[in-house]
């Protein structure tokens, strides 16, 4: 019995964690955080990119953009990728801009001056 009393406790304790510090909410953050990452990345990688490389002269988007380095002592060629960097860059400031507004819109900054 003793026991019982414990554990309903300890439920009940876990639910008012949840509740009071917003783990559900954090949750649903993590979720939908996650999916506009995948809109931002597939927008970038297929409508930015595309123009964009074909202006620098390359067929691959930025992403192909590359300059060789030379050769190694093996024979093989060193290639410096710098295209992939470039839209990676990209990538992570359209995503940002995007939670950026979100947080503005949505007026998530004026709770966090509240706190």
């Amino acid at each position: 019995m003793e026991k019982a009393r414990k554990v309903a406790a300890h439920a009940s304790g876990f639910m008012t964690f949840i509740r009071e510090q917003g783990v559900m909410g954090l949750a649903v953050g993590l979720v939908l955080g996650g999916a506009v990452t995948v809109v931002v990345k597939s927008l970038i990688d297929n409508v930015v990119m595309p123009p964009l490389g074909l202006v620098l002269g390359s067929a691959e988007g930025l992403k192909g953009l590359s300059v060789s380095l030379g050769k190694t002592t093996s024979g093989k060629e060193a290639i410096l990728h710098y295209g992939i960097f470039l839209n990676d860059v990209i990538n992570f400031l359209v995503i940002a801009l995007v939670v950026y507004l979100v947080v503005k819109v949505l007026g998530f900054d004026k709770k966090l001056d509240k706190k």
